[in-house]
């Protein structure tokens, strides 16, 4: 089983970026497909981006399109999300998560939390305006 460690999480004021790390110990990320979500206090886990095993495909959430960039460095073992022009509305606890299976390149199987075995603790991303 892969831990998941998020770092980079703080309070900054709209129009500021951000840089948010998701680190891997346990086993590789190489072969599993990873994602980004968020959750708002009283909503739902909202997809926010997902790189697929090979970094080939990247999808985005909608309202996070042209703002936020995935990347993933299977040497580091570690996932990144880069987040631009951020909003009041981006505040959230930011989660990422490894596949349960392997070589996933499909949209709505790596956009879907139940994809997901192995998710970290979350980091807090507040957005003041």
């Amino acid at each position: 089983q892969v831990q998941l460690v998020e770092s980079g999480g703080g309070l900054v004021q709209a129009g500021d970026s951000l840089r948010l790390s998701c680190a891997a110990s346990g086993r590789t990320l190489s072969g599993y497909g990873m994602g980004w979500f968020r959750q708002a206090p009283g909503k739902d886990r909202e997809f926010v981006a997902a790189v697929s095993w090979d970094g080939v495909n990247i999808y985005y959430g909608n309202s996070v399109k042209g703002r936020f960039t995935a990347s993933r460095d299977n040497a580091r073992n570690t996932l990144y999300l880069q987040m631009n022009s951020l909003k009041p509305e981006d505040t959230a606890v930011y989660f990422c998560a490894s596949d349960r299976g392997t070589y996933s390149n499909d949209y709505y199987h790596l956009s879907n939390p139940g994809s997901f075995a192995s998710w970290g603790q979350g980091t807090q991303v507040t957005v003041s305006s």
